[in-house]
């Protein structure tokens, strides 16, 4: 099978680099034809800190994932996170010399590129510019402006920012493991598409996606995104504290964590214990699962919390800002039991744990539909969709001139249709471009 009819999502996580390959069936859906996991070893915290370790895990994963699929991997839509993302609410404006006519693509990307060359710390770069909504001669709260005359064209924007060097860092592995980096997605965007329904989006929902090394935030509204964060705690603290708690070494305390653990210490009886074998010969240890519970609690109501205090800080309790749809976790950290009930006794909203599933074919491996792949399957369907959206513009630019004269001429709706569908591919473009400036850097590197 040519590259062409499939797409590779590669998550470089800081506990598991997973490569999923998959291809979109007659129905929509995404049909899984392989994945490979191996144990992250070079990653902190969302992180690059060895780079080396890092590309022996992705070739890892990505000789398993073609073991699995029988498919050779060339090109890989990479995943980005760590505490070092950050993002920012930015407002600008254009005038355009005629107001008599109307607004097209190309002043939506004079406007985005006019974001793009915004001041930034040094050592910082902007990764992806979102509009949230635009104003066309005061006018505001206008979704789509194509088509619609005016001389002031404004927007918020939603500006993602994140270290050029962690980023090239990534750029560097995929290269020296031997693939394409094709595209780079902020990875709770990524979750997002793989566990949100559109009308979650819609009504205001907050993804918390619980990792090893960092817990992602994205809020949704009206259909569009409106805050991300990334914390930097995840799973692993939980790990650590254990491991601290009960004076037990990491791969126990982590078997511990994934068995026995609850974020609700009410649960457990005081008279439940677990026999742990001690180290060469040593006596064994008990561990009551009531305090194994308490510590797991503590760490994760600080975590909670944290995410909560985001979560305001978007304006959640504001009338017009309620988040209707309430939470919805995913990662392999929303697998711990009575996580849940946990987040809703803190945050008073309704929660539900998201799975990928609903994006899957019904055939897929169930390990897949886990939320512990969340980000992979999201990554895939951000490769997908690109290549969808590249094979439409190849087709769009094939068609004879005078076709798409005709459809312009005849009544306004093809031409609207076409205006709108060629303004999401170019606003994507600008990504492109970037995607392509850090493509020449790391050819250009020794």
């Amino acid at each position: 099978m040519e590259q062409g009819n499939y797409s590779v999502g590669l998550d470089i996580g800081t506990t598991k680099i997973v490569a999923i390959i998959g291809r979109e069936n007659e129905y929509g859906k995404i049909e899984i034809l392989g994945t490979g996991r191996s144990k992250s070893l070079g990653v902190h915290r969302g992180v690059v800190n060895n780079i080396t370790q890092t590309i022996s895990s992705i070739q890892q994963a990505v000789e398993q994932a073609e073991l699995n699929s029988g498919l050779k991997i060339g090109s890989v839509v990479v995943g980005i996170a760590g505490q070092h993302i950050r993002s920012l609410h930015h407002s600008d404006y254009i005038t355009r010399p005629n107001s008599e006519e109307v607004i097209d693509n190309e002043d939506l990307d004079k406007l985005c590129n006019q974001v793009y060359k915004l001041v930034m710390l040094p050592g910082e770069e902007i990764i992806h510019v979102l509009p949230q909504e635009y104003k066309v001669d005061g006018q505001s709260e206008i979704k789509e402006p194509v088509g619609m005359y005016g001389g002031r064209l404004e927007a918020n924007f939603h500006v993602v920012v994140g270290q050029v060097s962690s980023i090239k860092n990534i750029g560097r592995c995929i290269k020296s493991a031997g693939l394409d980096l094709g595209n780079i997605t902020l990875e709770p965007l990524a979750s997002a598409d793989a566990v949100l329904s559109q009308e979650e989006k819609e009504a205001g929902v907050a993804l918390i996606d619980i990792g090893g090394g960092t817990t992602d935030l994205a809020i949704f509204k009206d259909g569009i995104i409106r805050h991300t964060s990334v914390i930097p705690f995840g799973g692993n603290v939980i790990t650590e504290d254990i491991k601290e708690g009960c004076s037990i070494i990491e791969k126990q305390a982590e078997l511990l964590k994934i068995k026995f653990g609850s974020a609700w210490p009410g649960e457990n009886k005081d008279n439940e214990i677990v026999s742990i074998p001690g180290l060469r010969g040593r006596e064994p240890k008990e561990i009551t699962l009531k305090n194994l519970s308490k510590i797991i609690h503590a760490r994760v109501v600080e975590i909670v919390e944290q995410v909560y205090v985001e979560i305001k800080n978007y304006g959640h309790e504001e009338q017009k800002k309620k988040l209707i749809a309430g939470i919805v976790l995913t990662g392999g950290g929303s697998q711990l039991k009575h996580l849940k009930q946990l987040v809703e006794y803190i945050t008073g909203m309704d929660t539900r744990i998201g799975y990928p599933n609903e994006h899957l074919a019904g055939d897929s491996d169930e390990e897949v539909a886990s939320p512990l792949y969340a980000t992979a399957v999201g990554l895939l369907m951000n490769s997908l969709e690109a290549k969808k959206k590249n094979r439409i513009e190849h087709h769009e630019e094939e068609m004879p001139e005078e076709e798409v004269l005709v459809g312009q001429e005849n009544d306004m709706g093809p031409k609207a249709t076409a205006s709108v569908t060629a303004t999401h591919t170019d606003r994507k473009s600008i990504f492109d471009k970037w995607s392509e400036k850090l493509k020449d850097f790391l050819d250009n590197a020794e």
